[in-house]
């Protein structure tokens, strides 16, 4: 594993992060109590230290498998990522299955009592690193909201801060006016060798040097472990199942024009990883790991050999040819994507 510093902190980030969404959450299947913590143990004894949750992930389960993944001592070994921002007190139950939102609440004392709720879910004096979950336009204005991040973290209750995007792909000018605005010290987006847009506008635009982002959905959904068939079927409880099927078809296409990338050291899934770590503004990336198999495939992707410039190069050029995909539907963002206008 390899590590890089988090600029105005003291903090070193894991190449490879643990994104507590998988485990937590039953939208990529169903992990028992055991079988999460054992991941996320075998993860820090791989060397991944960047543990990534949210309050609102299993209502507050992503936080507590921390706190028992992690006790006393071992505290002090990795670097704590969670969100606050959506009122699952309140509507926690009114989800259901898949990724449907519920109710945001940025109120500053609400964001300061889901601050404190979950310092005592994981057991913790600190939170290395807090996320506003999925901002809109609004909290992006609202400078009272960032003075609260920072007077938390002049008050110890957190060390860093930042934002994140989503739920879905999209958020341009969300993330690019965060980072000219406020300089945070994280931004969260989704990006990876597929999708490169808008998550490489949004780096490009903001260009804040002290900025670090962290990527989210590396593996496009799992599609650039190249693992994927035609007829590749999800299970009902994954959250895949709800994608159109060209999605699938489209996606294994593109994927047999990557396959250069793999050889006899190197798989395709740490391949996406190394060219994502190519640029050195990503601080860390966060794949979606659900066995022990994937986990150590991920976190010994940073100890293989770095793309060559000619295969970055090959990749650009494959990206501007769409991987050789004709008449794919345009790409469907969310958030605000120009100047002129917005959708919800």
């Amino acid at each position: 594993m390899k590590y890089r510093p988090l600029p105005r902190t003291d903090l070193q980030l894991s190449e490879v992060g643990f994104g507590l969404w998988t485990v937590s959450t039953g939208w990529w299947g169903t992990f028992t109590e055991a079988e999460a913590l054992h991941l996320m143990r075998r993860a820090l004894d791989l060397g991944i230290t960047l543990f990534d949750a949210a309050d609102t992930y299993g209502n507050g389960k992503s936080e507590e498998l921390l706190a028992k993944a992690f006790p006393g001592a071992d505290r002090d070994k990795i670097v704590v990522s969670t969100k606050v921002g959506y009122d699952f007190y309140q509507h926690g139950d009114d989800r259901g299955r898949g990724q449907r939102e519920i109710p945001h609440n940025f109120g500053l004392a609400f964001i300061r009592e889901a601050v404190e709720k979950a310092l005592q879910r994981i057991g913790t004096d600190r939170i290395d690193i807090l996320h506003l979950h999925n901002i809109r336009m609004e909290q992006v204005d609202d400078q009272l909201l960032w003075d609260l991040m920072e007077t938390l973290r002049q008050e110890g209750k957190i060390r860093a801060w930042g934002a994140a995007l989503g739920p879905a792909i999209g958020w341009l000018y969300e993330g690019v006016d965060t980072v000219k605005r406020h300089q945070p010290h994280v931004l969260q987006h989704i990006y990876n060798l597929l999708e490169q847009h808008p998550g490489k506008a949004i780096m490009d635009e903001g260009a804040s040097p002290d900025t670090r982002y962290l990527v989210r959905v590396p593996h496009s959904s799992g599609m650039l472990e190249g693992k994927y068939t035609t007829e590749t079927v999800f299970p009902p409880n994954d959250h895949r199942v709800h994608r159109p099927r060209s999605w699938l078809l489209n996606g294994v296409q593109k994927v047999e024009t990557l396959r250069f990338l793999e050889n006899a050291n190197r798989t395709l899934g740490q391949a996406t990883l190394q060219w994502l770590l190519a640029d050195p503004r990503i601080g860390s990336t966060l794949p979606n790991i659900y066995n022990e198999e994937q986990l150590v495939e991920f976190a010994t992707a940073p100890d293989t050999a770095r793309l060559t410039p000619e295969e970055m190069d090959r990749i650009a050029a494959l990206h501007a040819d769409n991987f050789g995909v004709r008449d794919e539907e345009p790409g469907k963002y969310k958030g605000t994507m120009s100047r002129e206008t917005a959708t919800a």
